[in-house]
């Protein structure tokens, strides 16, 4: 997992980029005249996105059309997963813990004299 692709979508306007790019490919002037961006700020934020591996670039012509990697959101949904394990097992323990606790309580258990 890069660094640089959290740091590349932690820009708001990168970020918007890839949420606009979710739909379809997209060329520099669609991008930039649906989030009101000035060309060159445009191509400079795709340029940080293509250089962390989340978007690739095809030339149409003179035109640059930017699309996804979906190569990079796998990866980031891998090492994402890891996480979740984890926090799937925690919750496991602590649903096994209450269901205990209900269990102590229904059957008097808990009950001080």
């Amino acid at each position: 997992m890069k660094t640089t692709m959290w740091s590349a979508l932690a820009e708001p306007n990168r970020l918007q980029i890839v949420e606009l790019l979710r739909s379809g490919p997209l060329s520099v002037g669609e991008i930039t005249e649906r989030l009101g961006l000035r060309q060159p700020q445009a191509s400079k934020h795709l340029r940080v996105l293509s250089d962390a591996g989340i978007v690739e670039v095809h030339a149409v012509a003179n035109r640059r059309i930017y699309k996804l990697r979906q190569q990079a959101f796998q990866e980031m949904d891998l090492w994402l997963d890891s996480f979740r394990r984890v926090w799937d097992e925690k919750f496991d323990r602590l649903d096994d813990y209450l269901q205990e606790l209900q269990k102590r309580r229904s059957t008097g258990e808990d009950q001080r004299s």
